[in-house]
C-alpha cells in the first residue's frame, strides 16, 4: 500500500484531489478545518503529503502550527496566493496553479492545465491525469511566480470588473475593455509591489486576454468578488498604493 495523504478541507477542490489520490492508490485522511491540525495527524501512518485546501483566510494558522518534520510535505491550491504567504513561515511547499472548476453537483471543468511546482509535484500530476484534468510540472520557481501572479491578476481584474461591467467574460472584453485595462494596472501593482519584482504588464495583459476569448461565456464575478475587492484594497492600503479604479468601484459600489 502507497504511503496516505492528509488533506485539510474537504470542499469542492479538496474532493477533486481526494478522489485524484484513491485513484492512484494513497489512502485519503481527510481532516476538517475545525480540527486540531497536529492532533489529527498524529492519528494517522506517517503521510507522504498534506494538502491545505482551505481558503486563505485560514492559511496562516495552519502553516504556522506545522510541525518541522512535514513542513516539505506540504501542497497549497489557493487563490490568490503568493511566496510570502509561505516563505514566512520557512515552508517548502508544492503548489498547484490551479484552472479547473468543480461546481456543486457539476463535473469538473478544466480551464487550462494546472501548473504544479515543489517536491510532490509528481503525486499531484499523477492524481489530476487520473481525473483526466491537464496539468504540467514546471522546474523553475520564476515560471511559478509568473503562474501565481497570472492567476490573481485574472481572478481579481474580472471579479472586480464584473462587480461593475458585465458578467461574462466576453461581455466584459467586448464591452468594458476600458473599465478592464484600467483593473488590470492597478491589480498589477499591488501584486508586483507584493512579490518585490518586476514583470512585463504588456506580457501579463496579453496573457490574461487570451484566457478571456478562449472562455468568453465564463462569468466574471463569482461570490466572492467583493470580499476580494475589499482584500485587495487592504493591500494597496498596507503599500500606500493609490490604486485609483479599485478606490471608484469601491466608491461607486457604496452608494447603491
Amino acid at each position: 500500500m502507497k504511503n496516505p495523504i492528509v488533506i485539510v478541507g474537504i470542499g469542492q477542490l479538496g474532493g477533486v484531489f481526494a478522489r485524484g489520490f484513491l485513484r492512484i492508490g494513497h489512502p485519503v485522511y481527510p481532516i476538517l478545518r475545525s480540527t486540531q491540525l497536529i492532533e489529527a495527524i498524529k492519528e494517522y501512518p506517517e503521510p507522504i503529503f498534506i494538502l491545505l485546501a482551505v481558503g486563505m483566510k485560514d492559511l496562516d494558522p495552519l502553516l504556522e502550527d506545522m510541525p518541522v518534520p512535514f513542513q516539505n510535505r506540504i501542497g497549497l491550491l489557493q487563490n490568490e496566493l503568493l511566496p510570502r504567504d509561505w516563505e514566512k513561515f520557512g515552508i517548502h511547499p508544492t503548489v498547484s496553479v490551479v484552472w479547473f472548476e468543480k461546481k456543486h453537483r457539476r463535473p469538473v471543468n478544466p480551464l487550462l492545465p494546472t501548473p504544479i511546482y515543489g517536491p510532490q509535484s509528481n503525486i499531484v500530476a499523477e492524481s489530476l491525469k487520473s481525473l483526466e484534468i491537464p496539468t504540467r510540472i514546471l522546474d523553475d520557481k520564476q515560471d511559478l511566480i509568473y503562474q501565481l501572479v497570472l492567476k490573481n491578476i485574472h481572478i481579481l481584474t474580472t471579479n472586480i470588473a464584473g462587480l461593475v461591467g458585465d458578467d461574462t467574460l466576453g461581455g466584459l472584453l467586448q464591452n468594458h475593455l476600458k473599465l478592464v485595462r484600467a483593473v488590470f494596472l492597478d491589480v498589477f501593482e499591488i501584486q508586483e509591489y507584493s512579490i518585490s519584482e518586476k514583470f512585463d504588464p504588456e506580457q501579463l495583459w496579453k496573457d490574461m486576454l487570451d484566457l478571456f476569448k478562449s472562455h468568453p461565456n465564463h462569468g466574471s464575478r463569482g461570490r466572492s468578488a467583493s470580499e476580494r475587492l475589499q482584500r485587495t484594497l487592504q493591500h494597496a492600503d498596507d503599500y500606500c498604493l493609490s490604486v485609483p479604479q479599485l478606490r471608484s468601484i469601491r466608491e461607486s459600489l457604496s452608494h447603491e
